[in-house]
């Protein structure tokens, strides 16, 4: 059985491992992206060692991704690659801005909100004219959803390096006990089977939890499931002229009500246990849940002493059509635009996110999404039948992800917050309340230089 942590583990685990070895010359991180024309190949037989850097860190993790590069090195003899790994964002962000020896070739980031600023300052090479002299078709290759979060304005900066989905877990003989025969499907669905699967005031079972601070649920995800326009064409912020955050916030604030109101529930947030160490649908005080493909290892290493399944996270009533949906994030791969081997690196970059048998042997390792669709349709998958709901949202070309921006997930943090404060009272005013998120959130991109 895996061992690897969820997504947000890992990234919580995630060491300055290679900040102090950073003796390196600052570069500053602008200009146009590079096309990935310069720098020693594998095509001419010559010798040459790129070094990768990336967050993984448990001992599967690593088996698996060192797996996958010795494969490479076995089609490519003559390229070695010198792997660091349990590397943070922060010193992601400070490599690329740097040259010399120890600067990384290739990258791979657990952030796709970092992707904007990536891109935006050229920090990593476009592979648009790489895959196109290598006949790779981006639209064909990889799943619509995770193509869209390795992009920013059409700039293919980076690839995904499977991902993560999300679904409802639910707790099955809860279900049978209170006589509801399937999961939800749409947004009013689940706030009655929530109330429905409610005993008492919730204390000791919660049908579900609907604060936006609990576990893996905030506005973004669960306001993802409408499809929801975040910026303009003109790149401002619409999230004041966008219907999907007044109904959100409606239907959950009448579900918060129906549930015995905020301070309550946030009461018994604040009693659940920790998400990885002690999660509140594990210990069977919630009958539902919001949650990514990496809960179903969780679920089996604590052997739980009841039935549980996926679905697909409800929808709003009014795109009952679109239900198997879902959101979705991942890792994502780029080549440094300050490498002096980029054909190299690229050799290794389109290895590890084109090759369906070194993306289905790392899913495999580490209860991940694959990333192309080849690969979500390969027999050699061997993840758990829980786990098709997630390769089922993975190629759903409706499923949704968050935009790119040039200032990292600033606009995704002030809707949140926001969602917070309507919550817990703090702001009474929906309309107010969005109109000045998108103030904010202009003045962010206007500080990041996007606007």
């Amino acid at each position: 059985m895996s061992t690897a942590l969820p997504r947000r583990g890992r990234r919580a685990l995630a060491a300055l491992a290679v900040t102090a070895s950073l003796a390196l010359t600052a570069a500053a991180c602008t200009g146009q992206p590079n096309t990935g024309a310069q720098g020693g190949t594998g095509t001419d037989n010559k010798p040459v060692t790129i070094t990768f850097w990336h967050g993984w860190s448990q001992p599967n993790e690593l088996a698996a991704i060192n797996t996958d590069i010795a494969a490479f090195e076995k089609l490519h003899p003559n390229i070695k690659v010198n792997a660091v790994k349990a590397v943070s964002g922060d010193t992601i962000t400070q490599g690329l801005r740097a040259t010399g020896a120890s600067a990384p070739d290739v990258v791979s980031d657990f952030s796709t909100t970092d992707v904007g600023k990536f891109c935006s300052t050229g920090a990593f090479v476009n592979l648009d004219p790489l895959m196109a002299k290598d006949g790779i078709d981006p639209k064909t290759t990889f799943s619509p959803t995770m193509l869209s979060y390795t992009q920013y304005k059409g700039d293919q900066c980076s690839l995904p390096l499977l991902g993560d989905a999300y679904g409802l877990y639910y707790n099955v003989d809860m279900f049978k006990a209170a006589g509801i025969a399937s999961p939800p499907k749409t947004f009013s669905e689940l706030a009655a089977d929530a109330v429905k699967l409610t005993k008492g005031d919730g204390s000791q079972q919660l049908g579900y939890m609907p604060l936006w601070d609990y576990y893996e649920q905030n506005t973004g995800y669960v306001g993802g499931q409408y499809n929801p326009t975040y910026f303009t064409p003109d790149g401002k912020s619409a999230l004041s002229s966008d219907p999907t955050w007044p109904a959100l916030f409606s239907w959950q604030k009448s579900l918060v009500s129906q549930l015995g109101g905020y301070a309550h529930l946030e009461k018994l947030r604040t009693g659940y246990g920790d998400e990885f160490a002690a999660n509140a649908f594990d210990k069977g005080k919630v009958a539902m849940q919001l949650d990514g493909e990496w809960r179903i290892s969780n679920l089996q290493q604590d052997n739980v002493p009841f039935h549980w399944a996926t679905a697909p996270f409800p929808v709003p009533d009014s795109m009952a059509a679109d239900y198997g949906m879902g959101f979705q994030t991942g890792t994502i791969i780029g080549i440094n635009r300050n490498s002096q081997k980029q054909a190299a690196a690229w050799d290794f970059v389109k290895f590890m996110t084109t090759d369906t048998n070194a993306l289905v042997t790392f899913a495999n390792a580490i209860d991940n999404v694959p990333s192309t669709l080849a690969a979500l349709k390969s027999p050699d998958l061997k993840l758990p039948s829980t786990f098709q709901t997630f390769l089922n949202v993975a190629a759903d070309p409706k499923s949704v992800t968050q935009p790119a921006t040039p200032d990292g997930d600033n606009y995704v943090t002030i809707l949140q917050n926001l969602g917070l404060d309507l919550q817990s009272g703090k702001q009474t005013d929906v309309t107010a309340g969005l109109k000045k998120a998108d103030t904010d959130i202009d003045n962010s991109l206007a500080q990041a230089g996007a606007q």
